[in-house]
Order: structure tokens, then C-alpha cells, then sequence
């Protein structure tokens, strides 16, 4: 009986905090709407959204949300990026380098010296 108890009440708090991660990120817009002098939106369909975005050296971005995402940037430079309730990343970000990350929302500052262009194409 108190085994059953404790998993309730882990299972009762992982619910909590994923809704409160899901209330968090519904208050955010997606990247175009956000920030749309820095995103741009080439696609969208039932399946996919497809953003280019471009930030400028000293540019920063809006707090914004992604859903899970596979993101390919064409120029990079140094990055960076703050999730929403996290500690801040700074990433030298290589041309050509490709990476995956779940949903989140987060912003992104370029500290580096070239404008930073990617493609993020992101499950709906």
C-alpha cells in the first residue's frame, strides 16, 4: 500500500509539472509571430512548420516556443540561447551544423561577429 501510495504521488507530480511546462509554453508564440523581424515562415501544413531565422551580430530574439524541432543552420556564429526556467547556453555554433531538440521555449542573443541563418523545421 505505501508503494502504491509513492507511485501515485510521483506520477500525481510529473502531471503537475508537465502541465505547468505546457501552461508555460502556451503563454509563448511561435518564433514568426514572436519575433517576426527575425523569423520567417516558408511552410506550413498540417504536418510541419518550416521558419527561417536570421539574427544579426548584438540581435536578440523575443521569448518564443518550438514544437519538437530539427533545426539546420546555414551560417552560424556564437549563441546564446536561454530556456525559459534554465540556465543560459553560450554556443559557438559551426555553418552547417544540424541538431535536435525537443518542445521548448527559450530566446536566442548573437554575441558572435557574422549573422547567424537557420532553417527549423518543427513537428505541429
Amino acid at each position: 500500500m505505501l508503494i502504491l501510495r509513492a507511485v501515485l504521488i510521483c506520477g500525481l507530480f510529473f502531471l503537475l509539472t508537465v502541465a505547468s511546462g505546457a501552461f508555460a509554453n502556451s503563454q509563448y508564440g511561435s518564433g514568426h509571430t514572436a519575433s517576426p523581424k527575425q523569423y520567417e515562415l516558408l511552410l506550413e501544413n498540417d504536418l510541419v512548420l518550416v521558419l527561417k531565422m536570421t539574427l544579426k551580430p548584438g540581435e536578440s530574439d523575443s521569448f518564443h516556443r518550438h514544437n519538437n524541432e530539427t533545426v539546420y543552420f546555414e551560417k552560424g556564429s556564437k549563441l546564446k540561447i536561454e530556456p525559459l526556467g534554465g540556465e543560459p547556453i553560450v554556443a559557438d555554433v559551426p555553418d552547417e551544423h544540424v541538431m535536435w531538440h525537443e518542445a521548448w521555449t527559450h530566446k536566442v542573443t548573437n554575441l558572435g561577429e557574422q549573422t547567424a541563418v537557420a532553417i527549423i523545421v518543427e513537428e505541429k
